[in-house]
């Protein structure tokens, strides 16, 4: 059996409310039973929607720009409102020297005396406005930049979807195909177990002849439901990767799509491109540890209302006296044990660390991306040497079951040229799958995957 071969150069592309429209009826058809079948696009746009991974993504990039608007809120003035009541039981005592009352009074004499009223209360207002923060300031250029990795994660998240369903899809389209060959040898195996029983009823064979094609046909069937338990394994994966629930009755479409050979432009990985943000990351971390050994300058404001009172019986008042005033507070770290700078030490070591990952990087990116680029080559000339193999194999095949008709060729024979030919659809079905395997691994070595088209 020739297995139909359809390389495009390009996925089909839709609108955007046409592709909307089209994913929601796939979707609901398989929710509702009906077997819809999904093209590997498809497959990528519900992922893009439904993937958990992906949402996962989506809400840390919530989560960076929300961390973003917190460090900016410390810039915004911190109002603060107070108050409190207090009774005091005992008056709190205070000693004072008797010259206060005395002058002549030995200056080494004290007095206890109770200052104050039972009845205290203090309702206040505070301002502080931080005019300069070098660690606030530190603070909002690392969460921008924190930001920039979470938006490169999402990306790598993405990329690693687009990998994953494309290669499931791969999978299943070969299994699918790969059951057809075995349908067609089961049918070919039963057309030759036919003739031998009929030879033996005619006693011109013996019965181990025909026990051989029994067990062959026997091989057949027992491959053919690990074929298809494969497949539904596959099957569950890719409906996993998209978000689907396993309930759910979806069908690929058997054709296998695939890009003609192309050279693809050379865009600087995700992996690099994190690297790159780390580096960053870590030098913002480094200027701000670097920063924190200056002054920081805040404006602050104070009012409040102090109440005193007293219930007694030939004098009960209840007075209030206001408290304001304005200033400028400065704060300098002069000494923390020399911690700053073992930060400051780790921080420079973090950095060269992340120089050599990104040296690293590249280089294994340059080896990955030739072996890429050899094998897909190699495997596209095996997809076409393989075709014309299970040509070949199938012609002797059916020569020699028309031999064997004549008494010509063997049973033997019939066998070798059966596994011939199964031994060569194998090989071409592996050559396909490594060639889009590589294929995809190539696109996104050179940066060049992603979901939306």
């Amino acid at each position: 059996m020739r297995v139909k071969k359809i390389w495009t150069n390009k996925f089909v592309n839709f609108h955007k409310s046409g592709k909307l429209i089209l994913l929601l009826a796939a979707i609901t058809a398989s929710f509702t039973g009906k077997a819809q079948t999904w093209s590997l696009q498809q497959c990528i746009d519900t992922a893009q929607v439904y993937n958990k991974n992906l949402q996962i993504s989506r809400n840390n990039l919530a989560l960076g720009t929300e961390k973003g608007q917190e460090a900016k809120a410390n810039l915004i003035p911190k109002i603060t409102i107070g108050a409190d009541y207090k009774y005091y039981f005992e008056l709190p005592y205070q000693l004072m020297p008797m010259t206060t009352f005395n002058p002549a009074a030995p200056p080494d004499d004290f007095k206890e005396i109770q200052f104050g009223v039972p009845h205290n209360i203090n309702a206040n207002i505070q301002l502080a406005l931080p005019i300069y923060n070098p660690q606030v300031y530190g603070a909002i250029k690392t969460t921008k930049i924190a930001a920039e990795l979470s938006e490169l994660q999402y990306k790598k998240t993405e990329e690693q979807v687009y990998f994953e369903i494309s290669n499931l899809y791969y999978n299943a389209s070969i299994l699918t195909h790969q059951q057809a060959f075995i349908d067609s040898n089961l049918i070919n195996t039963t057309r030759l177990l036919e003739n031998m029983q009929l030879l033996y009823n005619q006693q011109m064979i013996k019965k181990t002849e025909v026990t051989k094609v029994e067990l062959q046909k026997e091989q057949l069937l027992t491959q053919q439901k690990m074929v298809t338990n494969s497949f539904e394994q596959v099957i569950n994966a890719l409906k996993f990767s998209m978000g689907l629930p396993f309930t759910s009755n979806i069908q690929i479409d058997p054709k296998i799509e695939s890009q003609n050979m192309q050279n693809y432009s050379h865009n600087e990985p995700l992996d690099i491109q994190l690297a790159r943000t780390q580096n960053k990351f870590i030098g913002s971390e480094l200027k701000t540890l670097q920063n924190s050994r200056l002054p920081s300058v805040s404006l602050l404001g104070y009012y409040s209302q102090a109440g005193f009172g007293y219930n007694g019986a030939t004098n009960d008042f209840l007075k209030f006296f206001p408290v304001s005033f304005a200033g400028v507070q400065v704060s300098y770290p002069l000494f923390n044990g020399t911690v700053t700078n073992r930060k400051i030490n780790q921080k420079k070591l973090e950095i060269e660390n992340n120089r050599l990952q990104i040296d690293l990087v590249k280089d294994q990116n340059q080896m990955l991306v030739e072996n890429a680029t050899r094998l897909r080559a190699v495997n596209r000339q095996t997809i076409e040497n393989t075709q014309n193999q299970i040509e070949l194999a199938n012609t002797v095949y059916n020569e020699m079951v028309l031999q064997q008709k004549e008494g010509t060729a063997t049973l033997i024979d019939i066998l070798l040229a059966d596994n011939a030919v199964r031994e060569a659809q194998t090989s071409h079905l592996s050559a396909i799958i490594e060639y889009l395997k590589a294929d995809l691994e190539l696109k996104k070595l050179s940066g060049n995957i992603s979901l939306k088209k």
